[in-house]
């Protein structure tokens, strides 16, 4: 049985994931004059190499579109969101122009983009992720925004870099008020952890402070920073940050200790550290045995995706992953026989259905709306 892009196949497998990380860095140079960078480092944080050096102006934030292979780059001077090959780092188009100084771009419960404004009216906009303009979704501004993140309700909270708070707003965009006035410096990326407080990195303080569910300071979680900005997460929950104030990007374990310096002062001739992506190239070894347990999901291609009925009582997972091994979603047995991917981008799925005999098989799916 061959592998093929177009067809729901079988796979019966030791099914394994090898992962390897690249890390990517926005370099954000001397702000609003170049150089400006997007740097590539190794899952060490070594052996640097340019990603990207062309179309930018002030580079704010990256997002990668794995299943589509490009990646958008958040250009603070310009007021364009530019796109690029995810493989090459190659100039292919504006994604969207004349936003006023745009900073952070995050995908939102709804599936689409938002993106925040350093300037102009400060709304937070949505787009479709074909770079349609949808709308100004927040009712009121905020300036200098440059922090996003939702709580588990569906709330949204934007942090202002000059007004050194946090602002919410309800799932529809409504404003809320002022969730955090106090106990910050310069607040830049802000980030919910399991138990719902509110982490929010302080670029002009020193640390990365811990507030409550109702914006009460409670602790401070990551010493020893300056000007902190950019951070992602490694699986196991190991954190990088960027620090502005040594030209390096620093590496805490989840409990908030520092571990090391992940990437050294000034490696690649970094300067300003903004935004930290964690990318995953992983690798998938398969067994393959053909004519067993054969067409457990159907139909290949759609929105909508149903398990056979025949296997349903011996199913005791399925998870779901982009064809470049990115966890999508564990989707919930009691939704059996169906479930919907109408939140999914369009592209090629791999699902990997684990049965109560320990053995794992693996079917590809295409998301077409």
């Amino acid at each position: 049985m061959k592998l093929a892009l177009t067809f729901l196949l079988l796979f019966v497998a030791s099914f394994a994931f090898n992962q390897n990380f690249d890390i990517y860095v926005s370099d954000a140079g001397n702000f609003n004059n170049p150089p400006w960078q997007i740097l590539k480092f190794d899952g060490n944080g070594e052996n640097p190499i340019v990603f990207i050096d062309n179309n930018l102006n002030w580079p704010q934030d990256i997002l990668f579109f794995e299943d589509s292979n490009f990646v958008l780059i958040s250009n603070l001077g310009s007021g364009r969101i530019t796109k690029h090959n995810a493989t090459t780092g190659e100039f292919i188009a504006d994604f969207a122009t004349s936003i006023s100084g745009p900073t952070r771009v995050k995908i939102g419960p709804d599936n689409l983009l938002y993106v925040l404004q350093w300037s102009g009216n400060g709304k937070v906009l949505r787009y479709a992720l074909n770079g349609t303009f949808i709308d100004e979704f927040t009712s009121v501004g905020v300036p200098s925004s440059i922090g996003i993140d939702w709580d588990n309700n569906g709330n949204l909270y934007v942090s202002s870099y000059s007004g050194d708070l946090v602002r919410k707003f309800d799932a529809s965009g409504l404003d809320l008020g002022v969730f955090i006035d106090s106990d910050l410096s310069g607040p830049t990326n802000i980030w919910f952890d399991s138990n719902g407080d509110l982490l929010v990195a302080d670029y002009d303080g020193s640390a990365v402070t811990r507030f409550d569910t109702a914006g009460n300071y409670l602790s401070d979680f990551m010493l020893g920073l300056s000007k902190c900005e950019g951070v992602d997460f490694f699986p196991e929950g190991d954190i990088l940050i960027g620090n502005g104030g040594t030209s390096s990007v620093k590496l805490f374990d989840s409990d908030g200790n520092y571990v090391e310096d992940f990437i050294a002062s000034g490696s690649g001739n970094l300067l300003n550290p903004n935004a930290v992506v964690i990318r995953e190239n992983p690798t998938i070894s398969i067994t393959e045995t053909e004519g067993i347990r054969a067409n457990i999901i159907y139909p290949t291609i759609g929105e909508e995706f149903f398990v056979n009925q025949e296997y349903l009582t011996e199913i005791t997972s399925i998870d779901v992953y982009g064809i470049s091994g990115r966890f999508v979603e564990k989707v919930e047995i009691t939704n059996f026989p169906a479930w919907r991917a109408d939140n999914y981008l369009e592209g090629i799925y791999m699902v990997a259905i684990k049965f109560s005999d320990g053995s794992v098989y693996s079917e590809k799916i295409i998301v077409k709306k």
